[in-house]
């Protein structure tokens, strides 16, 4: 079991959640010192547990099992959105509410965030595709692997939650400004190299783009 952030006041460990009827998409991510750490990423099916009925009670048991295993501080959640077909919103929104009531069952404190704002945050388009979410996730969270696509969209909620919460505000300028969210961008188009050396923008931290994005903007003045 991962070490508990309850005693360190300057850690914050979020769950993230990005909800289904039929995959849950679930990561936590913690923070300290203005850096991101994927503790756990997974897309979760649910086929296996048989009819929707079900599956909406293994929404609320596989959330609730990690929360009792990472002991997050806080969580973030996708709100839902309408589709073309309105038997899928409701269907999302009973799992989206077997989720929140696990979130709430353990007492957490619940944000959350349209898919748009999200990738916003995380990519620096609120129109950004799956696989640019995933392919910016894998950037920032230090994964050795691009990560499943519901599982990453779990991620980039929890990210959107702390950078929209001052969770970089040690780091000097940092946040979603415009300077950001175009050092991300360019960083999911292109890899970026330093001048100082041969490593790729890949080996960056959330932080150091960040902390990039600052001082570009500190430029301009």
């Amino acid at each position: 079991m991962p070490e508990s952030p309850a005693g360190n006041r300057s850690t914050r460990r979020v769950l993230g959640i990005d909800p289904g009827s039929r995959v849950l998409g679930l990561a936590v991510i913690e923070f300290a010192g203005g850096r991101a750490r994927c503790l756990e990423l997974s897309s979760h099916s649910l086929q296996s547990h048989g009819d929707f009925a079900a599956r909406m009670g293994g929404v609320f048991d596989v959330v609730s099992e990690w929360i009792e295993t990472h002991e997050p501080t806080e969580c973030a959640i996708e709100q839902i959105f309408m589709y073309r077909s309105e038997s899928s919103s409701l269907k999302l929104a009973q799992a989206r509410g077997a989720a929140l009531a696990a979130v709430v069952r353990h007492g957490l404190a619940v944000e959350e965030y349209m898919p748009a704002t999200v990738k916003q945050a995380v990519v620096g388009s609120g129109r950004a595709d799956k696989a640019q979410v995933a392919h910016m996730i894998q950037r920032l969270a230090g994964l050795d692997e691009l990560p499943s696509a519901d599982g990453a969209d779990a991620a980039a909620v929890a990210l959107c939650h702390c950078y929209r919460s001052n969770a970089f505000s040690a780091v000097a300028g940092s946040g979603p400004n415009s300077e950001a969210r175009e050092i991300l961008r360019e960083a999911s188009q292109r890899r970026y190299r330093r001048r100082s050396d041969s490593r790729g923008w890949r080996d960056m931290d959330a932080a150091t783009l960040m902390a990039r994005a600052a001082g570009k903007a500190g430029g301009r003045k």
